[in-house]
């Protein structure tokens, strides 16, 4: 069953953030009127909209990805992923959280996010946990 129908809007924000804010130095801010993540309170790598947003009437969100993963997956699954208005142009990721993806999809897709704003130091970090001070 798709993550956003598990629950309500709520539920899935609630998981969203146990995903995102367990990344080294993220916070969660409203940006643009969607809840939205950060790495260290600077660079935005997950956007989330639950209600919506312009055309794009269903639960889903925008997220920054690896060079070349946007065009793979839309090509690959055009039912699940999409190119966002405004960021998709720089290759971010729309991720419709009404398709059939489950939450480790989700983490998976949030983590390489993370990864692609995030600096090297707190990659380290992601991969190594033991060293954090």
């Amino acid at each position: 069953m798709p993550p956003s129908w598990t629950g309500s809007h709520e539920d899935t924000l609630r998981r969203l953030r146990e995903i995102c804010l367990s990344f080294p130095e993220t916070t969660e801010r409203l940006s643009h009127g969607a809840p939205s993540f950060f790495v260290r309170d600077k660079s935005t790598f997950v956007n989330v909209w639950l209600e919506g947003h312009h055309a794009n009437k269903f639960p889903h969100l925008w997220c920054a990805a690896p060079q070349g993963a946007q065009d793979d997956l839309v090509d690959q699954d055009p039912d699940s992923f999409f190119k966002p208005p405004y960021v998709g142009h720089r290759g971010w990721l729309g991720v419709r959280l009404d398709a059939l993806l489950d939450w480790d999809d989700l983490d998976a897709i949030c983590e390489d996010a993370y990864r692609t704003v995030a600096p090297r130091g707190l990659i380290a970090l992601l991969d190594n946990p033991e060293n954090q001070v």
